[in-house]
This record gives C-alpha cells, structure tokens and sequence, in this order.
C-alpha cells in the first residue's frame, strides 16, 4: 500500500510543477487557430475590471440572485435600509466586520452579531444573515466566504435571506484568481471551511423543478460598493 500511495503522490508533485493552461480557455491548435476540440466551457473574464463587472452581472441575474450597486458605503446603508423596510425584517444577524457594522447600524430593525457562541434557534428566526466575503467570482458568479472572516459556517447558511456586502476591488476573474487571493491572505494556514456560494440554495432532485431555499438561503443579494 505505501508503494502505491508513494507512486500516487509523486505523480501528483510531478503534475503540480507542470504549468497548464487555465481549463475554461480555448487552447491554440499548432496553426496558432483556435481549437475546435477545446472549446472554452466557462467564459473568459476579460483583463479590465468592467468586463469582469459585466460577467458578474449577467451571472448573478441567470442564478437569481440579486445584484445591488452602490457607489459608497452611504449608498450600500441606504439601499440595505429599504430592502429592510420593504420585506418587514424584525431582525437581522451579522457578525464582526467593519462594513456589516456600518451598514447593520442603518437598519430599521434590530440587528445582532453572531459569535463562537451563538444560539442556533434565534439566528434560524433571524429575516436575513448578514456577511463579508473574502472573493466574487465574475466568471462563475459565485461567492467565496471562510470560517476565518465571514461569520463562520452558519451566518451564510440558517437566515432565509443572505446579504453580502463587498468591494468592487475583491472582484476576481476566475476560480484561480480567487485561491490565489486566499493564498495571499492565509498563506500556509488556510480557514477551515471555504464554500463558494453560488446563488440561493437550490435543488432539482424531485421531478426536475427547481426549487429555491431547499438546503440554505431562498435569496441571496450582494450590495456591491464602489
């Protein structure tokens, strides 16, 4: 058996020193032509910042989920302060982050920050969980959240409702952009728990219908700022 492991792991040190293209991009056939036996199956982000914003958006609209554009923190307070009016929230669960805090304080509901020893059953009756994210992936549409800086495993997870708060700048590319920011970040010492959250929770299992909120959040907003 320890023959077999060791074969397995040399293979897999051998291939990780071996660079390779990024899989969503089409490869160049000898000619230099794209090839037409590598279609890309993800699209490409782009280089600028404005491609990626508009793959993001476009993204986020096929998972439904909600995109909310603010320009400041002043703006991100406000747009929160009528989502919570409109939908009625008696309360709001967040956690210890400086923009949650500054927009759980506009609220006009009580709000609560959830730590090691929260009680499960008032963060389930909470309206909406709010959060930070470390990463948006424009390409996917998906959220990156951690155990270390986002609320832990369950403020993205009990709420009916999930609202993230970001900063245009933590919006990356592609998956590969996004690992490389946690390594940045973590370095050696990853969280514990990384969950790409991609739109609301959702299953198909029975008959094939959607259906929203099945396994987590019925609806996710992301309040974008800058």
């Amino acid at each position: 058996m320890s023959d077999a492991r060791d074969d397995i792991m040399a293979r897999i040190r051998e291939a990780l020193r071996t660079p390779a293209p990024r899989p969503h991009l089409r490869s160049e056939s000898a000619a230099g032509r794209p090839s037409a036996l590598a279609r890309p199956w993800l699209p490409d982000p782009g280089e600028t910042l404005e491609s990626r914003l508009a793959l993001l958006a476009q993204n986020l609209a096929k998972l439904k989920a909600q995109l909310v554009r603010a320009p400041d923190m002043a703006a991100a307070r406000s747009a929160l302060a009528a989502l919570a009016a409109e939908r009625g929230w008696r309360s709001v669960a967040t956690h210890a982050h400086p923009d949650t805090r500054e927009l759980a304080a506009a609220l006009p509901c009580p709000s609560w920050e959830v730590d090691a020893a929260f009680d499960k059953q008032r963060l389930e009756a909470s309206d909406a969980g709010l959060t930070s994210c470390l990463a948006i992936v424009a390409q996917t549409g998906s959220i990156l959240v951690t155990s270390a800086g986002d609320g832990g495993r369950s403020l993205s997870i009990l709420p009916h409702v999930h609202v993230v708060v970001a900063r245009v700048d933590q919006v990356t590319g592609d998956l590969a952009d996004a690992f490389e920011l946690v390594r940045s970040r973590h370095g050696g010492r990853l969280p514990s728990m990384l969950s790409f959250i991609t739109g609301p929770s959702r299953t198909g299992d029975i008959e094939r219908i959607l259906v929203l909120g099945a396994h987590g959040p019925r609806e996710l907003v992301l309040i974008l700022v800058g």
